[in-house]
């Protein structure tokens, strides 16, 4: 396997961070509203946005997240069609450019939640966490409220409509869990909170191109056995794409916490997923935010992620050098 990190569209301290730390890849979100151009369904925006990372020295590796406004698809509102029809150029262009990874959800208005984003946590440290109690008396989304057969059905026509175009292109669509695991959260259905129904969408289109992120924060959280999921996707050659990351609590009320710091035996899992034979891209994710650091960006700060990719990349060399293979 091999480390990638999330990194903003245009240069800034953690591009060189991540070099300086020796990652070579990088994944990144191209929504308008984050870098002001049009959407990666313009070949021009994609093209320029891979030229940039590579003037770096970087290759742009996947796009993470919604790359454009998919409220129309997620909610199943008139001109639809049309989005998709976008996501689809989307998905030559990173063909035509050898991009292959695209990590999606399908989280409608509410995406990744936190009802708290400066928790302290070991030695003064600060991260983010979700409490259902912190919702009491927040008001439904202007979408009001949607069911989760509603959004099983959504899914299904996005999913449908996509995947074939992934796969003529050589991308692979890796399944982002629900974050938090709840549903519904504000009157919007959630259908990806429990790793049953993330296997009934599996199930939905047979397709080389079709897999999971596999986020083991949000399997953690959701009460999983983390190791006998990953043994299952792996299995079934879904395992696209690894988000490395740790947290404590209940589906309702948890906090993240530092790497080195949760439940999770993290060299165990990585040693697992290594003997899975698991040869594609890991990053880091939800990161503490240190002292000195601005707490602006909370899971995301530039020296949490110096910590995080440092402890990941020691696991990884220890598990090299008693293999005798790289991890």
């Amino acid at each position: 396997m091999y480390i990638v990190d999330f990194l903003p569209a245009r240069p800034d301290i953690r591009w060189d961070y991540a070099l300086q730390m020796g990652v070579q890849r990088a994944i990144v979100k191209l929504h308008p509203k984050l870098t002001g151009n049009a959407a990666p369904s313009d070949f021009s925006v994609l093209k320029e946005a891979q030229d940039r990372f590579a003037e770096r020295g970087l290759e742009l590796h996947g796009l993470e997240g919604d790359q454009m406004d998919m409220e129309r698809i997620k909610q199943g509102l008139p001109g639809r069609d049309e989005d998709i029809e976008a996501y689809q150029r989307m998905l030559r262009n990173m063909g035509k450019l050898g991009i292959p990874l695209l990590c999606y959800n399908f989280m409608a208005q509410v995406g990744w939640f936190r009802t708290r984003h400066a928790i302290a946590e070991r030695g003064g440290a600060l991260v983010s966490g979700f409490n259902a109690a912190d919702l009491d008396g927040l008001p439904l989304t202007e979408a009001g409220e949607i069911s989760e057969a509603a959004m099983w059905e959504n899914y299904e026509y996005f999913i449908r409509a996509v995947m074939p175009v992934a796969e003529e292109a050589g991308v692979q669509m890796g399944l982002h869990p629900d974050d938090p695991p709840v549903s519904p959260l504000r009157g919007i259905g959630r259908i990806f909170s429990t790793p049953e129904n993330v296997k009934r969408a599996l199930d939905l289109v047979d397709s080389s191109s079709h897999g999971v992120t596999f986020c083991q924060g949000c399997y953690t959280t959701m009460g999983a056995n983390v190791p006998e999921l990953a043994r299952y996707f792996s299995e079934k050659n879904k395992l696209f794409f690894l988000h490395f990351r740790d947290v404590v609590g209940t589906p309702s009320n948890f906090r993240e916490t530092f790497h080195d710091n949760g439940p999770t035996d993290m060299p165990a899992l990585l040693k697992l997923y290594h003997s899975l034979g698991f040869k594609g891209p890991i990053r880091v994710d939800h990161v503490p935010t240190l002292i000195g650091e601005d707490n602006k960006d909370p899971g995301y700060g530039a020296q949490g992620r110096l910590f995080a990719t440092g402890y990941l990349k020691g696991i990884l060399d220890t598990i090299n050098s008693t293999s005798g293979n790289n991890a």
